[in-house]
């Protein structure tokens, strides 16, 4: 068992993908700055935040409840992003490649929570090959 949601690779990846966050809206137009640049920080945020506190909580039912709301986050990141895109505010590129591996990891996420069955310790779970491998499958508890 680990000692820390920090452990999580999930944590870690979705911690990593807050940063890239921040860091891409730094060069948003200031008028988005409590608008668009707002929202997806506090997107971002929401994902490692959610993933540590239900971990912490040491309990299957509200760590998979605050999962739930990391998904949520991780769909509203992907929104945002989209509107980031058509508003020309990050290159199309740079956007489909955090889209991308937002949706890859709630489906990997539903499909490892359908596999997980009584315990907090989902080790037995693989790690998809993805730039952020494990951002929404704190079922898998790995440490790098």
């Amino acid at each position: 068992m680990l000692k820390s949601y920090k452990e999580l690779i999930a944590y870690q990846k979705a911690y990593e993908l807050c940063l890239e966050i921040y860091r891409d809206t730094k060069g948003f137009p200031k008028e988005e700055l409590y608008g668009l640049v707002s929202q997806m920080r506090r997107a971002a945020v929401s994902i490692p935040s959610n993933i540590a506190e239900g971990y912490s909580r040491k309990n299957r039912k509200e760590y998979v409840q605050f999962l739930r709301i990391a998904l949520g986050s991780c769909a509203e990141l992907e929104t945002q992003v989209s509107l980031s895109i058509d508003l020309e505010y990050i290159s199309r590129e740079k956007g489909e490649e955090i889209k991308d591996e937002l949706t890859k990891r709630v489906n990997y996420s539903a499909n490892s929570f359908h596999r997980s069955k009584n315990n907090m310790d989902f080790t037995q779970n693989p790690i998809p090959k993805t730039r952020y491998p494990c951002i929404l499958t704190p079922f898998t508890v790995y440490s790098l």
